[in-house]
């Protein structure tokens, strides 16, 4: 598969990250567990939520629009997707060592769900590596 196809493929699995990131905060209740908090604290937990989404859609947009780019094996774009690999590989690690999601997994939809953006979380890592180490090579 050509890399600027696989690029493309993986901007695709960042909507359903954004579309689980929508529904996430009804799912678990967010509002009333931030409600007895300060509204500093609501404010602030709401700002880095925001941020993280557009960071999504960020990464999405410029995988998708950029492909070509990212996959031609210039130093920015090495770095670029270095910098995803990371980003993705913390994200799964977390996703399996810090995140205790039992509680919220209550029915098959969420089990669904859950695998879908696990299966995502491992995908991505594997593939911005893959750009990076063999962008701009025939």
């Amino acid at each position: 598969m050509k890399l600027p196809l696989l690029l493309q493929l993986a901007a695709l699995t960042h909507l359903g990250l954004i579309a689980a990131g929508l529904l996430m905060p009804r799912t678990v209740g967010l509002p009333q567990h931030l409600a007895p908090l300060p509204p500093f604290i609501r404010q602030l937990f709401w700002t880095y939520y925001t941020f993280i989404g557009l960071c999504l859609v960020s990464f999405g947009l410029g995988s998708f629009l950029l492909a070509e780019e990212l996959a031609s094996g210039t130093s920015l774009a090495r770095a670029v997707c270095g910098f995803l690999t990371v980003f993705w590989t913390i994200r799964l690690v977390v996703a399996h060592a810090v995140f205790d999601l039992r509680p919220y997994v209550t029915t098959g939809w969420h089990r669904v769900g859950l695998f879908l953006a696990n299966t995502v979380f491992g995908l991505l890592p594997l593939v911005y590596a893959w750009v990076a180490w063999k962008g701009g090579r025939p």
